[in-house]
């Protein structure tokens, strides 16, 4: 049992994920029944494909009620900006290509590189926290070590 943290936004979406994945469980029924009508199940592709979308649904549904049931909610107005933590905006500087990058340090479940958010535990995300701005970090990620200064921490 991990838990996972998060921010309220990404609880409600996990919460709404939920909901409509649990919705699908009729659908998915009235087709396995829908095939089961159609005679011989033992070389019925459509029962088959029936059950193997129930069986998915239902790992789904599994692991985001797991989510749900062990998500901690960030209290956003506990966040400071002294050193780096969850939800922080960092601005970092690569100083083996002077490459400046800036990103959002989220949980796991929120992460999206391409806009921005950062899982916090990621090695970069491991490597950033608890560091103050002007701090020199190495993240050890697996084609190497990778320094970054730290140029910003803000909310």
């Amino acid at each position: 049992m991990a838990i996972h943290y998060m921010t309220q936004e990404g609880l409600d979406k996990l919460k709404k994920d939920l909901a409509d994945a649990v919705a699908q469980r009729p659908v998915i029924s009235a087709q396995i029944a829908e095939a089961r009508d159609k005679g011989d199940l033992s070389e019925n592709a459509e029962y088959e494909a029936a059950r193997e979308a129930q069986g998915l649904l239902e790992l789904n549904i599994a692991k985001l009620q797991d989510l749900v049931a062990n998500a901690r909610v960030i209290d956003e107005s506990q966040i400071g900006t002294e050193k780096v933590q969850m939800l922080n905006k960092v601005k970092v500087k690569n100083l083996s290509n002077g490459m400046v990058m800036e990103f959002t340090l989220v949980g796991e479940s929120e992460a999206d590189f391409a806009h921005g958010r950062l899982a916090a535990t990621t090695p970069i995300g491991k490597a950033l926290m608890g560091h103050s701005k002007g701090e020199t970090v190495e993240a050890h990620v697996p084609s190497g070590v990778i320094k970054f200064e730290i140029l910003d921490i803000t909310l």
